[in-house]
């Protein structure tokens, strides 16, 4: 089935997902506009409405290394939710955390036995953006929230295909594969207002 071409903002363009978010878009055919830090800061709604003008989606996949977690990602998601509605974007696909992610049982990944702690201000905050997105939304914004069922692998080849899966530690996906993931949630939006995982097929 031949997709229809749609004007795609990506925030975070410079980082690997975000490079990865580009060149796949381009290569399904989509016009692209890549948003890094010298842009204006996501962290302000005008300047996200600013800037997704004229876009039909947004794909995010932003971080802040020197902000504290728990106030960056909280901002993220109000510029989001305030800014792409104003600028007439109706899909968000957002880069989320493993980490907050439920597990098979019920529990957070960071919660369970042997997880690291020592970034858990960092998980924490991710969270915190998530839990602000689904407050402030409006039913104008569609939006979802993905991210590796564990974590990215940097040094595999793509195999071409994902599974959604609930959070686990072993879990590992290249950000190629994790792109595809993406863009079939702005091609076809089968997600709506949560956070999913996605593990290599």
């Amino acid at each position: 089935m031949e997709t229809k071409s749609s004007r795609i903002i990506v925030f975070g363009a410079g980082g690997r997902v975000g490079q990865a978010a580009v060149a796949e878009a381009r290569r399904r055919g989509h016009e692209v506009t890549e948003a890094g830090r010298a842009d204006g800061e996501v962290t302000d709604q005008a300047v996200v409405e600013r800037l997704a003008a004229g876009h039909d989606a947004a794909i995010v996949a932003v971080y802040d290394p020197g902000a504290r977690p728990g106030e960056f990602f909280p901002a993220v998601a109000h510029a989001l939710a305030e800014g792409l509605p104003a600028a007439g974007v109706k899909r968000l696909v957002s880069v989320g955390l493993a980490s907050v992610l439920p597990t098979a049982s019920g529990n957070l990944l960071m919660d369970t036995p042997g997880y690291p702690q020592e970034w858990r201000e960092f998980y924490v905050g991710h969270g915190a953006g998530t839990d602000a997105l689904r407050a402030a939304a409006p039913e104008a914004l569609d939006w979802v929230v993905l991210s590796p069922a564990g974590d990215f692998d940097h040094e595999g080849e793509p195999t071409g295909g994902y599974v959604l899966a609930p959070a686990t530690a072993d879990s590992r996906i290249t950000t190629a594969d994790f792109a595809r993931a993406l863009l079939d949630e702005v091609e076809v939006r089968t997600l709506h207002g949560t956070h999913a995982g996605v593990s290599a097929a």
